[in-house]
């Protein structure tokens, strides 16, 4: 997550904003700010939608240094639900397809609730 907190301090940086005005923006402590800066602290979703607002760029800007979202790599490794279903039983499989078809049918709303009633069900 270092390179997080090296993207918002440049992003930061690059606006003139000192991290009290990021702290005004977003009610996020100055020293948290910091802590998140330096990699010593790693932001949540929340936390970074409200960073991202607060110096007026999109989320994803605080990954990737480009302008057109398209153009974002894929990672390095990562599978498919088509390729993940494939090394899973069929039943495996075809459970992991039905949801997949479900969370597309989602509103934004619906799948943040669910993201958030997931993370609490984690924490616990």
């Amino acid at each position: 997550m270092f390179v997080i907190g090296e993207r918002l301090r440049a992003l930061r940086e690059a606006k003139g904003m000192p991290q009290s005005e990021i702290e005004r923006r977003t009610g996020l402590l100055r020293c948290y700010i910091s802590r998140v800066e330096n990699g010593h602290t790693i932001p949540s979703i929340e936390t970074l939608e409200k960073l991202s607002r607060a110096l007026d760029v999109r989320l994803y800007q605080l990954f990737y240094d480009i302008d057109d979202p398209s153009t974002i790599p894929e990672p390095a490794g990562r599978k498919t639900a088509d390729e993940i279903a494939g090394e899973s039983s069929s039943e495996q499989a075809r459970f992991l397809n039905r949801m997949a078809t479900l969370l597309e049918r989602l509103s934004e709303t619906d799948r943040r609730l669910l993201l958030h009633v997931a993370r609490r069900m984690a924490d616990v």
